[in-house]
């Protein structure tokens, strides 16, 4: 049947409607599942949990590094060269490894400045449907948007995607950020990528994106039209990211979850706003992650002076993240955009006021619970946080309200659920 939907069955009848009680057979595919570095892994682990809960049976498919799952979640794993693993980064790959036609498509576009994994992941992937498309009723993809996903459709799968944010966003503000024009080039080139994902998601019936605010940039900015899209606002894990009880929160204890070097997370500008606040008053910064040594934020912090004042944690187990938040006076989220905003409700959660920019979706998790200030500026997050430095009853009120939102809103079971309607109509329409 690999090649060919005669005689497929479906687990759903076809035509069935979204409101269907019909358990689904589902494919969650990620071409990168790294669960401590970035939102792929974390998505693929809480969505895959959350629709088996519901009795779905998925599996799910991932190049490397791959996303750590529960026991009952069957991961099939497609190897690459994986040319960024940074325990060997840009290896040189072995001579039989390059015999393989991807690998060696894989090395060259990393080797002339690409990043070719989302390309490259989407042979592979088609590769294992063409051999297993009888065992799924759908086909999930998590923002890779490769060319393979035209070849699913093709063999007959019903195949939706998920679009986080458009790619476009990051390259802008990277381009943006450089200032000699070899850089910006070599910028352009890595994301060159995105074109691909263009061409795909325009021949996709269904999209699954994160907030309005997404729906809309990327409606504009792939030229796709809104009525394909459907808003599913992603899940907090409160297992990880919830209150803790009898540690005592410290007083002018600042904290931002944050890729350091990635410039769209606006770092530099709450860096900027904590250094001229400790002018008047005793402040300190806690960022938790690393920044590269003599990249941007190394060489600002030193710059500033910054680095009796500034603690950066480096990479922090999951059972640490709500201690520290107990502790924080509040949280920062400078992002200049988000998709949807996991740092805030992360904070929220744990019942910790938020600052927030109204980057991107930010508002939309945000709503009433924060104080939200323009991206980009440094000194309207100076201003926030000494508003609420000196007013602990704003403070409280914030915290509590914040957790109210995020256990009214923001669960995986919701996301899980609204997801499955979204496979209900795509393989509705399929059949």
């Amino acid at each position: 049947m690999a090649g060919s939907t005669q005689g497929r069955k479906h687990a759903i009848a076809p035509g069935a409607s979204i409101g269907s009680e019909s358990p689904l057979r589902i494919c969650l595919f990620t071409y990168r599942g790294n669960p401590t570095c970035g939102g792929q892994g974390v998505y693929t682990k809480r969505l895959s949990r959350a629709l088996a809960d519901l009795g779905h049976k998925v599996d799910v498919v991932s190049g490397p590094p791959y996303p750590v799952l529960d026991n009952d979640i069957t991961l099939h794993k497609l190897p690459s060269l994986d040319l960024y693993n940074p325990d060997d980064l840009f290896r040189v790959p072995s001579l039989k490894e390059l015999t393989s036609p991807i690998n060696l498509i894989e090395w060259l576009g990393v080797s002339s400045g690409g990043f070719p994994e989302p390309f490259t992941s989407g042979i592979r992937v088609w590769n294992f449907m063409r051999k297993n498309a009888r065992n799924y009723d759908i086909f999930h993809d998590n923002q890779g948007l490769a060319y393979g996903l035209l070849g699913i459709q093709a063999i007959g799968v019903p195949t939706v995607a998920t679009i986080h944010h458009p790619m476009t966003v990051d390259r802008d503000v990277e381009v943006f950020s450089e200032n000699v024009w070899w850089r910006k080039l070599k910028v352009r080139r890595w994301y060159s990528f995105i074109n691909m994902q263009k061409r795909v998601s325009r021949r996709l019936s269904h999209i699954i994106t994160v907030s309005e605010a997404s729906r809309d940039d990327i409606s504009r900015q792939f030229a796709i039209p809104p009525y394909r899209f459907r808003v599913v606002a992603n899940g907090i894990n409160t297992d990880i990211f919830h209150p803790v009880e009898g540690i005592k929160r410290e007083e002018n204890q600042i904290m931002v979850t944050n890729s350091a070097d990635t410039p769209l997370k606006g770092l530099r500008y709450l860096i900027e706003a904590v250094a001229s606040i400790r002018k008047n008053r005793n402040v300190t910064l806690t960022v938790i992650g690393k920044p590269k040594k003599d990249g941007v934020i190394d060489q600002l912090v030193n710059g500033l002076g910054a680095r009796d004042f500034i603690t950066f944690t480096g990479r922090i187990s999951d059972d640490d993240f709500a201690r520290y938040y107990a502790r924080t006076t509040m949280a920062v989220v400078p992002s200049l955009y988000e998709g949807f905003g996991l740092p805030a409700g992360e904070a929220m959660a744990c019942r910790v006021p938020v600052i927030s920019t109204t980057g991107g979706a930010l508002p939309e998790v945000v709503g009433d619970a924060g104080v939200l200030v323009d991206p980009g500026d440094a000194r309207a997050l100076e201003k926030a946080i000494v508003d609420l430095l000196e007013n602990p009853g704003k403070r409280d009120a914030l915290a509590r309200a914040g957790y109210e939102r995020v256990k009214r809103h923001f669960t995986w079971s919701n996301t899980a659920q609204n997801v499955v309607d979204v496979y209900r109509e795509a393989v509705g329409a399929h059949c």
